[in-house]
């Protein structure tokens, strides 16, 4: 299992390949539309998100001893950050979630091009994770 430093550092490098933040956004947007099949039964006011510009649903379980995360978005971006979220803490310990922040945001350089309200959300997510990964230790 690779450390979330690791992944983190994975995620930048894989990044810098592109030129332009356009082709950063082309290649989350590419990102998203690879996400697992969310349940839709599971689309309910508990599993969601609030507060964030996008409909967004998370459900998370402890497998193992480790961290376990599906998610969605109706939009294509937060699909997204979410894939990218989703590469880094899920099949984690949640001890490690909990302490580790998110450098990959400032690496890749999310902080400055994202927007208000996307950064927002994002931020949202993460709290979520670490939340829900703080409550299985």
């Amino acid at each position: 299992m690779e450390s979330l430093e690791e992944i983190q550092r994975l995620i930048s490098e894989e990044f810098e390949i592109f030129d332009t933040w356009m082709d950063k956004y082309e290649h989350i947007i590419d990102l998203g539309r690879q996400l697992e099949v969310f349940p839709e039964e599971q689309m309910i006011d508990e599993n969601k998100i609030h507060g964030c510009q996008s409909s967004v649903w998370f459900l998370t379980s402890n497998e193992d001893g480790l961290f376990k995360c599906k998610a969605t978005s109706d939009s294509a971006i937060v699909s997204g950050l979410i894939s990218l979220l989703l590469r880094i803490y899920d099949n984690q310990k949640p001890s490690e979630i909990v302490k580790q922040e998110p450098k990959f945001i400032s690496m890749i350089g999310l902080n400055e091009h994202l927007s208000p309200t996307r950064n927002n959300g994002l931020n949202l997510m993460i709290a979520r994770i670490k939340k829900d990964a703080g409550s299985m230790i």
